[in-house]
């Protein structure tokens, strides 16, 4: 019998994270029925549960994702962000273990490369659409990235 408690299986969580450390993998996600659940170990710890068709089960817990849906709401209302233009992969240098594109209070310049988006096998090098200092950078290395999604903010 699994451990259920308010309705996630957390013995399905135990296994992804066992499934992680056997790989040495940074991130996995698996989808079943209206319930998304992703495990990572890079950049900040989050809890996003969201419905993929359904509405949110009365087991949410809206004060842990108020907090982690807060600061992409604060970015996504930025005019200064820089949104995704695709569906991918976010890299913030061009090689593994390479210095990255971009840091916090670098300046950039209109045009210049600040991340590279893998999308079908292709990487797609997204320009700086303005000049300006580089204040935030909202994603990690090798994160999956949805089209709009606030990326970097250059003020």
């Amino acid at each position: 019998m699994s451990d259920k408690k308010n309705g996630i299986d957390q013995a399905l969580i135990r296994d992804l994270a066992n499934i992680l450390n056997e790989t040495d993998l940074t991130e996995i996600e698996v989808e079943q029925d209206d319930l998304r659940i992703r495990v990572s170990r890079a950049g900040t710890p989050q809890f996003v549960q969201a419905p993929i068709a359904a509405p949110a089960p009365a087991f949410a817990a809206p004060a842990v994702a108020a907090v982690a849906a807060a600061p992409i709401a604060d970015a996504r209302s930025n005019k200064n962000a820089v949104t995704a233009p695709m569906v991918g992969t976010a890299y913030l240098s061009p090689a593994p273990g390479a210095r990255p594109f971009i840091e916090v209070g670098a300046s950039v310049k209109e045009g210049q490369t600040i991340l590279i988006i893998e999308a079908m096998k292709t990487m797609n090098q997204i320009p700086a659409p303005r000049s300006g200092k580089v204040t935030e950078i909202l994603v990690s290395d090798a994160s999956p990235v949805e089209y709009g999604e606030p990326l970097i903010v250059i003020e």
